[in-house]
């Protein structure tokens, strides 16, 4: 009679299964624990987001409910900056829609006023720029964000009506 416990799991079944955890936790503290590498953006490449002093600069943004507010999930910055809404024109970037300033850091949750409302199946791009310490976002003054590639670090997103509470943000 093969040796198993009050749940008819034999021991090398556990031993296998501690092995396969062990394993499997190791190569996601090897995977997540990586500094000073580029992480991925959505955008319109498939960008990277460059790194500076050891914090990337990276944007992530999903689908959107049309109207007149957008829902960052995430933004993550070396120095403080500004998060803009933009336009699309042709597949580059148009005209600006909205800002709002970020610090240093991660800043989860953001939320954006618009100027004009996003419409349904529009395109849109949530754009990272510098901060030129006047207060107030400024197209020329304030600079777009680049990576390691010299590609504008950005997310290319869409308005739908049927986006759900779960999609924006």
């Amino acid at each position: 009679m093969d040796n198993q416990n009050a749940n008819g799991i034999k021991p090398w079944q556990w031993t296998v299964t501690a092995i396969v955890i062990i394993i499997l936790v190791i190569i996601g503290v090897m995977v997540f624990s990586k500094k000073g590498v580029e992480a991925p953006v959505t955008g319109t490449d498939n960008q990277t987001a460059s790194t500076t002093s050891n914090t990337a600069n990276r944007i992530v943004m999903t689908d959107q409910n049309p109207g007149n507010v957008a829902f960052v999930s995430s933004v993550q910055v070396a120095n403080s900056g500004w998060v803009v809404i933009q336009t699309s024109k042709a597949g580059k970037l148009g005209d600006v829609i909205g800002s709002t300033h970020v610090d240093a850091g991660i800043n989860p949750g953001v939320k954006i006023t618009l100027s004009q409302p996003m419409v349904d199946g529009g395109t849109y791009y949530a754009v990272l720029y510098s901060d030129n310490g006047s207060g107030k976002f400024d197209l020329v003054a304030d600079k777009p964000l680049t990576n390691s590639n010299g590609d504008i670090i950005m997310s290319t997103f869409k308005a739908y009506a049927s986006a759900s509470s779960e999609i924006k943000g």
